[in-house]
């Protein structure tokens, strides 16, 4: 299995290195065509991935394919419903379903579900820079690194809630119920501004390096008179990183509903990941457009977190059903926000090139 991690993990490197030093190599403000181009690249990348997890399930690379037939071996031995039909008792792990389709089903419910929760993650990020007016031209970067350093910290939150998964079951009920409380935070709403002063990343990273008023190109850090100053660029981008975390604690818990295969957990969010840079640059300008799509982000949540404590009474959706209750739900909010009307005027866009908000 570390060969397999390695592989993939080395891919996405390339692919990252492609796009800093090749594709975006000088800083320039990327174009809604453009955005919506790379989102479209991100997007067949994923689909093309999941014919390699069905390749290699299928073919039990690494035993892949045992694993899936014995987590179906032991929901049928809790009396939880499956189309397949059952194994006979005197082989423990069933043949009759196929392992290739049902990881990549797998994978596909995963991918859409955090593709889906990173639309809220752009509302933010879009508010972060219009709050420390940070020039287009230069967000790429700051998402770059932002989304390098997201890699490496949801790869250690997914370890850690497969071990907790593993040694205590009953922390997925515990994970349901942070799922349906978020999708009533959502609901409530109340994240239409933001104060990035008074919170803890501020200011431990206003202790640690004086912060330089202005923007100085790409740099995150500056040097002036043998004292080294951070930009808010690097500020912006500490910021950044932190509201992943946030948003992680919340969609981490619900691919676990769909899986607990740590491979296609890891790799459903790393394809998320790599297509929020694009999907920022296509949709930031336009979120108010998909007003509506809040609400069936919050369905979405409280669904699987119900799927999650229902599974205590043996309840069971499908994995099939699961991806076609969540693909129905995103585009019920789509559609709507289209169809529907806005009730109140667009607020107009008061974004500026700058310099960051002065403390009090």
């Amino acid at each position: 299995m570390f060969t397999l991690y390695l592989g993939f993990v080395g891919f996405v490197l390339v692919m990252l290195a492609l796009d800093l030093f090749v594709v975006n190599r000088k800083p320039h403000a990327i174009s809604t065509r453009a955005a919506l181009f790379w989102t479209g690249v991100c997007v067949v990348l994923a689909l093309a991935f999941s014919a390699v997890v069905y390749h290699l399930y299928e073919n039990n690379y690494h035993n892949l394919g045992d694993s899936v037939r014995a987590r179906h071996a032991a929901m049928l031995a809790n009396g939880v419903p499956q189309s397949p039909s059952p194994a006979s008792a005197m082989d423990p792990i069933p043949q009759t379903i196929s392992p290739g389709k049902h990881a990549t089903l797998e994978f596909l419910s995963g991918w859409l579900i955090e593709y889906s929760l990173s639309l809220d993650n752009i509302f933010v990020i879009a508010l972060i820079f219009a709050h420390f007016r940070i020039p287009r031209e230069y967000q790429h970067r700051v998402l770059f690194w932002g989304i390098l350093g997201a890699l490496v910290m949801r790869g250690l939150m997914i370890g850690v809630g497969a071990v907790l998964i593993k040694e205590f079951q009953w922390i997925l009920y515990v994970f349901g119920a942070v799922l349906i409380y978020t999708a009533f935070k959502m609901l409530r709403g109340g994240e239409d501004h933001i104060e990035p002063e008074e919170g803890f990343v501020y200011r431990f990273a206003r202790k640690l390096f004086p912060l330089h008023p202005r923007i100085e190109g790409q740099k995150f850090f500056l040097r002036l008179d043998d004292k080294l100053f951070m930009t808010p660029m690097f500020l912006v981008l500490l910021i950044v990183e932190s509201t992943d975390v946030i948003f992680a604690i919340d969609s981490i818990p619900a691919i676990f509903a769909i899986t607990q295969d740590p491979f296609l957990v890891f790799t459903s969010n790393v394809f998320a990941i790599l297509g929020l840079r694009s999907m920022y640059f296509a949709l930031a300008a336009m979120m108010d457009k998909f007003r509506l799509l809040k609400l069936s982000l919050a369905f979405v949540l409280a669904f699987i977190g119900v799927k999650m404590i229902l599974t205590y009474w043996h309840v069971h959706f499908g994995t099939g059903t699961s991806l076609g209750i969540i693909a129905a739900a995103l585009a019920s909010g789509i559609v709507a926000s289209i169809m529907i009307p806005s009730r109140a005027p667009e607020a107009p866009n008061t974004g500026t090139i700058g310099e960051p908000k002065p403390e009090a």
